[in-house]
């Protein structure tokens, strides 16, 4: 059951010898760990741990929704995530419509998961005189995919779950066909796989098709330059790289995206909205409001987490992220496991590790129960052929430590012939 590996001269390991194992994998999952256990690892792509304060925050008292108290969190609200989104900053005080940037940016707050997001950005800008070209290597591309045939015609590009995007194909394809945008998840978690978004962004700008952006696990997290890019509209969720609650999302449009969703309304060709027309949702963010009744106390933990964020910085955050990420890799591919996502793409805020023969999903309910670490699982067709780490958000290196510690230890639980190897080493 050994997965092979390159180890006799790398000076970071050394051969350990295999421990056969005494119990059966069923009766694995009662056993005692194998290594003593302080507290939990929560190392998953999303929901990811919120800090302390951001959990308090959530605590506040019920207030109104069209009170002045709520307006000012909601101009704190839109001018912190004008930092996420990385866009030019603003102003965080009520009436100084910090929504707004002088970049040609807007923010909208969307009290739903950053699906209900994306369906607002699509719904509101393509109708079904429209095609839109959607490549695809995972299941929340393919998501993308299926938002966008809802509301107009899709030319859907399935390249493999953890392949790169063949960028010639593309452009062959905006070349010969009569295309309006282009929409893709620019990190896909599924997979472990980040998108080359400069260079769909070249193809886009040359073929002059909106560029549509799911950034749901990657704004806050990955480098995201929507202005350099052009994108019309970029989504981000909560509960991802920035670290806030589940259940509330935001978009970052431009003036251009806001011409064409003005001009289909007027021509009455965009398909029913109600919920998430985009036209009342940018007047009433004008006065520092939502639509609709706001998911009040998520706003409110959001901020704490936006607050954080901005503190630690934009760019100092992605490298952190990077870094867990890389000493993830590294570490594991030391270790002689092999991963799903190609090499040149592989994400820095979710790596996808493929089980050795041998284990499968038996190794995480394990690993939660007795290890107290939480990882995910494949998806779809790879539910229990991999498991997915996340480095997003808050993770600190000490605990990305401690959890890699306690996989490989509940790996060799199984019988996995694993080296003895210097974690921390890793994470320097």
């Amino acid at each position: 059951m050994s997965p092979s590996y390159a180890l006799l001269n790398n000076p970071q390991l050394t051969v350990g010898i295999m421990a056969e194992p005494t119990s059966s994998n069923d009766e694995l999952l009662g056993g005692k760990p194998s290594m003593e256990i302080n507290g939990d690892c929560f190392l998953v792509p999303g929901p990811v741990r919120m800090s302390q304060n951001t959990l308090k925050s959530m605590s506040h008292p019920v207030i109104t929704a069209r009170g002045s108290e709520y307006r000012e969190i909601m101009a704190e609200l839109n001018g912190l995530l004008r930092v996420a989104f990385n866009l030019s900053e603003t102003s965080f005080e009520k009436g100084k419509r910090s929504f707004e940037g002088d970049d040609g940016y807007s923010t909208i707050v969307v009290s739903g998961s950053g699906t209900a997001a994306m369906e607002m950005v699509i719904a509101n800008r393509f109708s079904k005189k429209d095609h839109v070209l959607v490549p695809t290597n995972g299941k929340f591309g393919e998501r993308v995919a299926d938002i966008t045939k809802e509301f107009s015609n899709v030319k859907h590009i399935d390249f493999g779950w953890g392949k790169s995007f063949d960028l010639n194909q593309l452009e062959n394809e905006l070349a010969i066909g009569n295309f309006s945008g282009l929409a893709f998840c620019h990190n896909e978690t599924s997979a472990g796989i980040t998108q080359d978004a400069e260079g769909l962004s070249e193809i886009a700008k040359k073929y002059d098709v909106a560029l549509i952006i799911d950034g749901i696990t990657s704004v806050g997290g990955l480098p995201v330059h929507p202005k350099k890019w052009d994108a019309e509209a970029v989504v981000v969720g909560a509960q991802k790289c920035t670290a806030g609650p589940s259940g509330v999302a935001a978009i970052a449009i431009n003036n251009s995206y806001i011409d064409y969703v003005n001009e289909k309304n007027k021509t009455g060709e965009l398909s029913s909205r109600y919920y998430l027309d985009l036209i009342p949702a940018l007047k009433r963010a004008g006065d520092d409001q939502t639509s609709w009744t706001p998911a009040i106390n998520l706003t409110i933990g959001w901020i704490q987490a936006l607050r954080e964020l901005k503190e630690e910085g934009l760019e100092n955050r992605w490298e952190r992220c990077e870094n867990l990420s890389k000493g993830v890799q590294n570490l594991f591919s030391d270790l002689g496991f092999a991963f799903l996502a190609d090499e040149s793409q592989r994400s820095a805020t979710a790596t996808a590790i493929l089980y050795p023969k041998g284990i499968d999903d038996k190794w995480r309910s394990r690993l939660a129960k007795q290890y107290q670490t939480q990882v995910i699982g494949g998806q779809d067709h790879l539910k229990g052929k991999m498991f997915r780490i996340g480095s997003m958000g808050i993770t600190e290196k000490e605990e990305m430590i401690e959890g890699c510690k306690r996989m490989i230890s509940c790996f060799t639980d199984f019988g996995i012939d694993l080296p003895t190897i210097n974690v921390e080493s890793y994470f320097k």
